[in-house]
């Protein structure tokens, strides 16, 4: 369990995390969808609210101009998420005071100023400290960054997978290094791009969505004639979804292949 409580929310000025404020809960929450919507939420904020009695003029147009329909009911997609800034790396808080001369508008917001604040999510505590470290030197992309962060099982498996092909914890320090920084990016890059993964819209990770109920969408080993597979949570967390073994064996190898190249990288280096 990680006891540093280094807030990993906004690692560093190219990359932040939204998903606790629903970043992902939308039916279409695509990459390109949701640049669409970020951007125009900054551009719409700094147009309309110049003072705090501004933010329900900001409020309406946003909630007139949006699709607002979520993939879990109970996870409520906030309006006042957008771009930080304007180059579009970092999404956060338009209400946050670091938004708005020091002025705290959180107390607008569906969840308010105290809980807005004092979040922390399970990923502090469950994902450890080396692991998190490392993961901000791997990714450099807000949107990749926040699926990843979130998935729990995704993180900690794929760092036990190369800790034991090494056979030691890895080091954040290692991903200073692009050979290594690139085969573990590979590796992230398949929460997007996963050829196995499911196109249903209500699917996240492991998690298969139905209004305000939720599930976890297990592989059926039995009906592919196959032993449940090492690779088991991470496979769920990739949203996979196999038609036959030999399907399967390929996503194997795929996950085999990534960590056999970077262990052979890793002794050549070290």
């Amino acid at each position: 369990m990680n006891t540093n409580l280094t807030v990993l929310c906004q690692p560093d000025e190219n990359k932040s995390c939204g998903a606790c404020c629903g970043l992902y809960n939308y039916t279409d929450s695509s990459c390109a969808s949701l640049v669409r919507r970020l951007r125009e939420r900054r551009r719409r904020f700094r147009r309309l609210v110049k003072a705090p009695g501004d933010i329900g003029c900001y409020t309406d147009a946003t909630f007139s101009c949006e699709d607002f329909t979520p993939r879990y009911e109970v996870i409520y997609c906030c309006e006042y998420l957008g771009f930080l800034d304007e180059t579009e790396k970092r999404v956060g808080c338009l209400l946050h005071p670091l938004q708005n001369f020091g002025l705290d508008l959180r107390t607008c917001s569906f969840y308010g100023q105290e809980t807005c604040a004092g979040h922390i999510c399970p990923s502090h505590h469950f994902i450890p400290a080396n692991q998190a470290q490392s993961l901000i030197k791997i990714i450099d992309n807000w949107y990749l960054y926040g699926l990843c962060l979130t998935d729990i099982d995704l993180v900690v498996c794929y760092f036990r997978l190369l800790a034991d092909s090494i056979g030691e914890e890895l080091k954040p320090e290692v991903f200073d290094e692009e050979v290594f920084k690139k085969i573990a990016r590979e590796f992230f890059n398949w929460k997007i791009n996963w050829p196995f993964r499911s196109e249903e819209i209500n699917r996240l990770g492991k998690y298969y969505f139905d209004g305000s109920q939720y599930m976890i969408s297990y592989i059926d080993y039995a009906k592919l004639g196959r032993e449940i597979s090492s690779y088991d949570k991470i496979f769920m967390s990739l949203s996979s979804v196999f038609k036959n073994a030999p399907e399967m064996e390929t996503a194997e190898n795929l996950l085999r292949d990534n960590v056999q190249r970077f262990a052979a990288a890793y002794r050549i280096r070290f």
